[in-house]
């Protein structure tokens, strides 16, 4: 069993910062990419950003410049840092995880959620 345990979300008003945290704890597995995905109201599911396990990125075109994703393998953590948000950045956000071996784009561990929100 596996588990991720997104925090850091809340509430900040547009132009602010927010960093979350996604914590993988349970049975060792080799992980290859993590992901942060989000979801507004009455919206498709949004690849935000990727990190490779060795440490390429990628990021969808709106948060370039703004967001930054990184991992710590040794703490089992990914990190999203949200800079210069925007009323648009407002969203659930969860984090994804893929064992070494799963098919690009495919993820096998999924958190919960943490809400992020911003306001004008």
């Amino acid at each position: 069993q596996v588990t991720l345990v997104e925090s850091g979300g809340g509430l900040v008003q547009a132009g602010g910062s927010l960093t979350l945290t996604c914590k993988r704890t349970g049975v060792a597995v080799r992980i290859n990419t993590m992901a942060w995905y989000r979801q507004a109201p009455g919206k498709q599911r949004e690849l935000v950003a990727t990190i490779s396990s060795v440490g390429s990125t990628n990021y969808v075109d709106s948060v370039k410049g703004r967001f930054t994703i990184s991992r710590d393998d040794a703490k089992n953590t990914v990190y999203l840092q949200m800079n210069s948000l925007k009323p648009e950045d407002t969203a659930a956000y969860y984090c994804a995880a893929a064992e070494v071996g799963t098919r690009w784009g495919e993820y096998d561990y999924w958190g919960q959620g943490t809400q992020v929100t911003v306001s004008a």
